[in-house]
């Protein structure tokens, strides 16, 4: 509101008077401060006298000194003015007012004590129609919703509210089940997969899916993200025909038994050709898909997402969601406190918070791990180097600056019970000066270089210090995650990075060893080769379970896979919300919430 931009101007004019202390200052002073005219500044001082920001006093005559009494702080106005941009749903200009104001700290503290009560559901009644809305907010920023071209979790989880694939995976990963495709069959080659879409099932601007559409998809996927995520699986597609609308052919160079669980992964989300045939790298694309929920809006930080009244699996529970994110440099902030969200995903609740919670330990893990670039010339080619690294590893100093209820130390990619923990995984402290107890080591204490993202700068910093403690010395480059399979990454001795595992954990073991090949030594490619490719023959995933167990166990050995530790992930809801399910990386589904 332009009046509280003025009584701000007006206040910082005199920083030193006191509220509730006299100003003796004339019309035309007052007038100077605004650049306006004498006339505007009488309409200006009674507006702010109704608001009861101030008093004005006037005495007669030009020259005469008026008293001016200034009443609301100014910290009070620019709250209230943070506010109106929340509700013209401008949240980043909200952030960027106070960020600019000298009490920064403090008002940003009562903006978001104020902004936690501003999410959660609601319902709106407009002409007897009741409108139910889940406002949200999520700590991460969305840079594209093109499925082709995401990175990261935020993003991951609003396209799988948007886009379907062909088939999908159950909660637990143990099986594949029909989706746009209601049945599929394969040769006795198994290289060439034959899908039969449903009938009818519409996309966002109105047409109906047709076979022409998924062999768009995959086509554009294979073109737009050559070396992406899955990029092994869709890149072995060779050709890909359509008999009818609702018959897809897909022919595969060779045999893969990780091709259908990549089918049901949203990398492989079906978009319309009409719509993204023009846009060449997807960017300035509407998102447009056949999910539960269609995109409306997206302005200053803030994603409308409205319920898609003709979605094929019913219409979801919800009218509209609204997904406010954050500029980065606010994200720690806000995400660091407990709000009452009503749905808060990935957070650590005390004993008291907890009775008023109901909680879900997802499925889903995060594991950190470090891996040796083996083709970098230096210390770490040698065998033994590697293991004076991996012997210095302090999990214990690890878990104390990583302290939570979800967080513990790993030895592996696979969770064990209790009863099953190896003895490998309990850690003690190294003896400082480890490097020294090494004499056939040949590390002299040169720097070794740890190259990660920039969101697992803290990760990188705890074992800088960690290994600080034991005389070795590491310098941290960080790499945006958009470039991280490239070659920058092959400069540093180590690399510090993470792998979600979820019910699509061999295909994300897979990807991770794929990537780990292209800094692994002449013998570690060959088990790695030779490995991965008794994967895409095995047919029975408790066989490929054992093989990926087996190809962990000997990265160990050769200390070129060093395990950090393993983070489950927990989101918490209120009593008053049904329909909880939990979707690929543990966050809600949209479509099954209603509240009580």
């Amino acid at each position: 509101m332009k009046i509280r931009k003025h009584y701000l101007t007006l206040r910082r004019a005199f920083p030193h008077i006191q509220e509730e202390s006299p100003i003796e200052i004339t019309l035309e002073e007052l007038a100077s401060c605004l650049d306006c005219t004498h006339r505007n500044m009488v309409l200006v001082l009674k507006r702010m006298q109704q608001e009861g920001w101030l008093t004005w006093l006037p005495k007669k005559g030009r020259s005469n000194r008026s008293s001016l009494f200034f009443h609301a702080k100014k910290e009070s106005i620019l709250l209230e003015e943070a506010k109106e941009l929340v509700a013209r749903q401008d949240l980043h200009s909200a952030l960027e007012l106070l960020q600019a104001s000298e009490e920064a700290l403090s008002l940003r503290e009562q903006f978001q004590d104020w902004l936690s009560g501003q999410f959660g559901f609601r319902s709106e009644v407009q002409n007897q129609r009741r409108t139910d809305v889940l406002r949200f907010p999520l700590t991460q920023t969305i840079h594209t919703l093109d499925p082709a071209a995401i990175h990261y979790a935020g993003e991951s989880h609003l396209v799988n509210q948007l886009f379907d694939g062909l088939v999908r995976m159950d909660a637990k990963g143990d099986q594949i089940l029909p989706h746009l495709a209601h049945a599929w069959e394969t040769d006795d080659a198994r290289t060439l997969w034959t899908f039969y879409l449903r009938k009818g099932v519409q996309f966002h601007h109105g047409r109906e899916m047709l076979a022409s559409d998924v062999k768009y998809s995959l086509e554009r996927l294979q073109r737009l993200a050559p070396r992406g995520l899955y990029s092994w699986a869709y890149a072995n597609i060779c050709e890909i025909t359509t008999p009818d609308e609702t018959t897809v052919r897909i022919q595969l160079k060779e045999r893969n038994e990780l091709f259908l669980g990549f089918l049901t992964t949203n990398r492989a989300s079906i978009v319309p050709a009409d719509v993204y045939v023009n846009h060449v790298d997807g960017m300035n694309a509407s998102p447009v898909g056949t999910g539960p929920f269609r995109l409306t809006g997206q302005e200053q930080g803030i994603w409308i997402l409205e319920a898609f009244p003709f979605y094929f699996q019913g219409r979801g529970f919800l009218d509209r969601v609204e997904v406010w994110t954050l500029p980065e440099q606010e994200q720690t902030d806000l995400s660091d406190q407990l709000r009452p969200y009503q749905i808060m995903h990935n957070v650590r609740i005390s004993d008291m918070d907890a009775e008023r919670w109901q909680q879900v330990r997802q499925s889903g893990m995060t594991t950190k791990f470090l891996t040796v670039n083996a083709l970098k010339d230096g210390p770490l080619k040698n065998p033994q180097n590697r293991q004076v690294l991996s012997n210095a590893l302090d999990r214990t100093f690890l878990l104390e600056q990583l302290s939570g209820d979800v967080i513990e130390t790993a030895n592996s990619f696979f969770p064990y019970t209790q009863s099953d923990v190896p003895n490998s995984i309990v850690s003690t402290a190294p003896t400082t000066g480890i490097v020294e107890n090494y004499c056939t080591a040949s590390y002299q204490g040169e720097h070794l270089t740890l190259a990660t993202i920039p969101q697992y700068e803290h990760d990188a910093l705890h074992l800088q210090r960690m290994y600080a403690k034991s005389g070795i010395m590491l310098d941290i480059m960080l790499i945006p995650a958009e470039e991280f399979k490239g070659e920058q990454r092959m400069s540093a001795d180590l690399v510090l990075f993470a792998i979600m595992l979820d019910e699509h954990r061999e295909l994300r073991l897979y990807d991770m060893y794929k990537s780990m090949r292209q800094h692994a030594d002449q013998d570690v490619q060959a088990l790695l080769d030779d490995n991965l490719f008794q994967l895409r023959l095995e047919p029975d995933a408790g066989r490929r379970k054992a093989l990926l167990e087996q190809l962990e166990s000997q990265l160990k050995q050769r200390h070129s896979l060093l395990f950090l530790y393993r983070k489950h992930l927990k989101t918490a809801y209120h009593p008053s919300i049904r329909g909880i399910s939990l979707d690929s990386l543990g966050w809600v589904r949209f479509r099954d919430i209603w509240f009580t």
